[in-house]
């Protein structure tokens, strides 16, 4: 019966075998993720006995190792395409029979592709957000963590951004239908606790930089793209690097290996009170600043100008 599945919401420790990270690696930070696992896992464990330890230790090599040939074969095979597929995600979540579920899986992208792809952006992420959630309520998944982005807030919004700002104005055109599909993420959470009895929630992170981040122009964020720029120019001697906009909003920047130690920290927690957390580091630099100091530690010396023409994003 599915729905018993659900009937005893209390915390485990996730078992190396058990639980399942599906999404980007720079998204999470998957390795220090699975760092910060280990870390609950020994604090929270009494030290065993040696020739305990050294059984133990065997069974988590034995873990990784599955989990790294898993996770190489989806890279393989495309973990977001299939997650588009609601065959393949049944297929996927009967055979892995996850526990705990963090969802970071999502067809993402900067302000060029959020304009060029916009009904890609929101089909895709619609059919990924269906999949996984529904099939994790279908194969008793424990507890699940869904990914969410700082966009599903509106535009114009307070400062600090607080949790209860969603839905009260107009979204950032350039990717309202991503932020669409993500707000549908975390009502789909909402509504199937409250129908099913379910433990999901959705973290709504800042943005975010770190290892194994994009640095492709056309789907890259905000600092790799900076980043790329400014070292191209450099190396090609070039006199000056366009940006768009104006450079005169804000961001609050969060590096990955910190969104996957929050995310292990709600994961180990008793059940939350609230279904949707903001994680950020609470400190704003605008994108004028953070230009100016890429462009010094790259040691470009052309001019900076801005093509105000494009939209600020």
């Amino acid at each position: 019966d599915v729905d018993d599945a659900h009937a005893d919401h209390r915390v485990e420790q996730p078992d190396a075998r058990h639980h399942l990270v599906l999404g980007d690696e720079q998204a999470l930070g998957r390795q220090h993720l699975h760092d910060e696992h280990r870390k609950h896992k020994a604090a929270s464990t009494p030290e065993p006995e040696p020739a305990d330890r050294d059984r133990r230790d065997e069974r988590e090599r034995e873990a990784e190792h599955d989990h790294r040939q898993s996770d190489s074969d989806s890279h393989a095979e495309g973990r977001e395409e299939r997650a588009v597929d609601e065959r393949a995600t049944e297929a996927f979540f009967k055979k892995e029979k996850p526990d705990y579920v963090i969802d970071a899986a999502a067809k993402v992208g900067g302000i060029h592709a959020n304009n060029t792809y916009p009904a890609e952006f929101i089909y895709d992420n619609l059919c990924i957000r269906n999949n996984i959630i529904h099939h994790s309520y279908a194969t008793g998944v424990k507890r699940l963590l869904f990914m969410g982005s700082a966009c599903i807030y509106p535009k114009v919004c307070p400062q600090p951004i607080k949790e209860e700002y969603l839905l009260t104005g107009a979204l950032e055109p350039t990717n309202e239908p991503y932020a669409i599909a993500k707000i549908a993420g975390y009502e789909m959470c909402e509504a199937y606790n409250r129908q099913y009895g379910t433990d999901y929630f959705a973290v709504m992170p800042t943005n975010l930089y770190g290892t194994n981040d994009h640095f492709d122009l056309e789907n890259s964020h905000v600092i790799p793209a900076l980043m790329r720029k400014f070292y191209e120019a450099k190396t090609h001697d070039k006199h000056e690097v366009v940006l768009w906009g104006t450079g005169s909003p804000t961001r609050d920047f969060m590096h990955s290996d910190d969104l996957a130690g929050a995310c292990i920290f709600l994961m180990n927690q008793e059940k939350l009170s609230h279904s949707l957390v903001n994680i950020g580091t609470g400190k704003d630099i605008s994108i004028r600043e953070l230009a100016e100091i890429v462009k010094k530690v790259s040691g470009f010396d052309g001019e900076l100008v801005w093509d105000t023409s494009k939209p600020d994003g």
